[in-house]
């Protein structure tokens, strides 16, 4: 996919991302403290199953289960010499299970090391880490690259950097915001937009942290400053762990639609959802926004 047919489809309407993967994994089986990654691989029917319900829900892009296929978060599992075999099968594993029904988006997020000064990770080793794993997706044939849950937007610009080593495809970025629009490690939600649409970001947004109730005027700041589409992947309400240590979360479909579409009315351009959703709340968010 080209920028401009990825502009060509923004300008179309709004874009219906996918809902959450790791949190529907773990309903259907996942073990604590396992690779994701590696789960898949070994259970690739579960993952397929989910994407393809989320196609029948609408989604229009769906997220390739790479999130952490990256050498630095890979070397905790021992699997840190497997980054172009691991996110060549997971590409496939989606693109097979959806049969072209969707675009398919490579998905990177942070490492959880913190760059300097703020930690030890410094900005060439994570420049090699995203450029290795975005050379890897691209060469399994991804659509688009999705940097999201990004914890500051630094470490966001060095994986543009990265991508532009090695390709013009197009990547949308979303951070992990807090209801004020501040990210965990650096920035604010009209710093990202500012910053990494300048750096050629396709779309710039927010993703996880808080439900789309709280995001309103988060949503609305972005849009001031944007001159490409906001992105909106809220969790579906606030979490609450319960004694197995079990996290479950507040807001029901019906609501996160609701919510949603609002999110919509105030300038976000692509939305989907993020932990705690399933295909039911994009079926729901479809249908809230006339599809």
């Amino acid at each position: 996919m080209t920028r401009q047919q990825f502009d060509e489809l923004t300008a179309k309407g709004v874009v219906i991302l996918d809902g959450a993967t790791g949190s529907n994994l773990r309903k259907a089986g996942m073990p604590v403290g396992v690779s994701s990654e590696q789960w898949v691989i070994e259970n690739p029917s579960v993952l397929q199953e989910l994407q393809r319900a989320y196609v029948d829900a609408g989604s229009q892009i769906v997220y390739a289960p790479t999130f952490a296929a990256n050498t630095i978060s890979l070397r905790n599992f021992n699997l840190q010499d497997k980054v172009q075999e691991l996110n060549t099968k997971l590409v496939k594993i989606s693109k097979d299970g959806i049969g072209g029904r969707a675009l398919v988006a490579g998905d990177l997020t942070t490492t959880g090391q913190l760059m300097e000064p703020r930690g030890v990770l410094t900005y060439t080793e994570l420049y090699e880490a995203y450029k290795e794993q975005l050379k890897a997706l691209i060469d399994a044939g991804v659509d688009l690259i999705v940097a999201e849950t990004m914890l500051s937007v630094d470490e966001t610009v060095v994986a543009l950097d990265a991508l532009q080593a090695v390709s013009n495809i197009p990547m949308i970025c979303t951070l992990s915001l807090e209801a004020d629009g501040s990210a965990m490690y650096g920035g604010n939600a009209v710093e990202a937009v500012l910053t990494l649409q300048e750096m050629g970001a396709a779309a710039v947004g927010l993703n996880c942290s808080v439900g789309p109730d709280q995001l309103e005027s988060v949503v609305a700041n972005m849009k001031e400053v944007a001159t490409v589409p906001v992105i909106a992947k809220p969790n579906a309400g606030m979490p609450f762990v319960d004694d197995k240590g079990e996290a479950h979360y507040d807001m029901n479909a019906d609501d996160f639609a609701k919510h949603t579409k609002r999110l919509v009315e105030v300038g976000a351009g692509i939305v989907g959802g993020c932990c705690g959703t399933t295909p039911e709340y994009i079926r729901k968010l479809a249908k809230a926004l006339g599809r």
